[in-house]
């Protein structure tokens, strides 16, 4: 468990319970290196990276380097569909939350093939700190109309919402 205090009163937890994730494949960040992306979350805006560098005890090893890259949206709200929600200050990142893999994948046992799910938390809700741009949401807000107040409804992300 390690905890991270940022900066402006926020709080950022990585929560990691001594747990080793085995990474089975990431894709390259760019041509010019080695960097493989294996976790980049949109929605929790987490990028984690490794690479293979130089062994600092002894130069002629390379040793695996992991950068774990956390921007912190400035205005997230705690409901994100809620614009008039309080201001999120805490943000927790769990590993294994940020490592799911819910797709089902076919694995072969004893001559037979059977569908198979590589994480255990698929079934629970993913917390979101900002938009993620490929997902509508929505949220109703109080319209003074005539006097009388009433309950619109109003898009948070219309390009993710309308087609055109």
């Amino acid at each position: 468990y390690i905890e991270m205090n940022a900066f402006w009163g926020f709080e950022v937890f990585l929560v990691d319970c001594g747990t080793v994730y085995p990474v089975l494949a990431g894709y390259p960040r760019n041509s010019d290196n080695d960097e493989y992306v294996l976790v980049n979350n949109k929605c929790q805006c987490v990028t984690v990276t490794s690479r293979f560098v130089p062994s600092k005890d002894n130069p002629g090893e390379e040793v695996l380097e992991r950068n774990i890259r956390i921007l912190v949206p400035l205005k997230a709200r705690e409901n994100i569909s809620d614009p008039l929600s309080p201001l999120r200050t805490t943000f927790v990142y769990r590993m294994t939350e940020l490592c799911r893999k819910c797709d089902p994948v076919e694995v072969e046992l004893g001559g037979e093939v059977y569908q198979a799910q590589q994480s255990n938390f698929c079934h629970e809700p993913e917390t979101c700190y900002t938009y993620d741009r490929d997902k509508c949401y929505t949220t109703t807000f109080p319209f003074l109309y005539h006097g009388e107040i009433r309950k619109v409804p109003a898009v948070l992300t219309p390009a993710s919402c309308y087609a055109d």
